[in-house]
């Protein structure tokens, strides 16, 4: 039987691939567009999760895109009533995080629908959907981390950071 969702804070492990996170994301989204009402939100499942056969921390991530004439701040009330935590920027110009569970389950990142950090999530989760090789990669690396950082979540997104970059570099290049 698959592990459920979360992770404790601080704690870097990464799981098996569970065919289940497709269907939760779907009922995930569904709970935010409630929550948010007449409030426009763009919903679409990123992160290790969103990619079949790929090894993942037990967070889902979810990319929450906001029209540019609709200010992020407008988010903070809907999505605390779904139960998530606003937690800022995490010094990302442009993005909001907000987190639930504990342990923590599901993240959402709040970016401008079509904005470039928005093109961003979605360039990296397709390349590794549609590339056999960068998904082995990938797989690989987040292993060898997570076994070298378990209490390090900053080490570990950082091992991480050259490879992501690196696909998205490919992928501008190839637009």
């Amino acid at each position: 039987m698959s592990e459920p969702l979360g992770l404790e804070s601080g704690e870097v492990r990464v799981v098996e691939y569970d065919a289940r996170w497709p269907s939760l994301f779907t009922a995930e989204a569904q709970r935010l567009r409630q929550a948010c009402g007449t409030l426009p939100v763009a919903l679409e499942h990123v992160g290790s999760t969103a990619v079949p056969g790929l090894c993942a921390k037990p967070v889902l991530d979810v990319l929450a895109g906001h029209a540019p004439d609709t200010p992020a701040a407008s988010y903070v009330p809907p999505f605390r009533r779904a139960g998530y935590e606003h937690r800022g920027d995490r010094g990302i110009a442009g993005h909001q995080f907000f987190r639930r569970g504990q342990p923590r389950a599901y993240h959402i990142h709040l970016v401008e629908q079509g904005g470039a950090l928005w093109r961003e999530y979605l360039a990296f989760r397709d390349v590794l959907r549609s590339d056999p090789e960068a998904k082995r990669q990938y797989t690989e690396l987040k292993r060898a981390l997570a076994g070298q950082f378990p209490r390090d979540r900053e080490r570990y997104i950082e091992g991480k950071a050259t490879f992501v970059q690196t696909i998205l570099t490919r992928v501008s290049g190839a637009a």
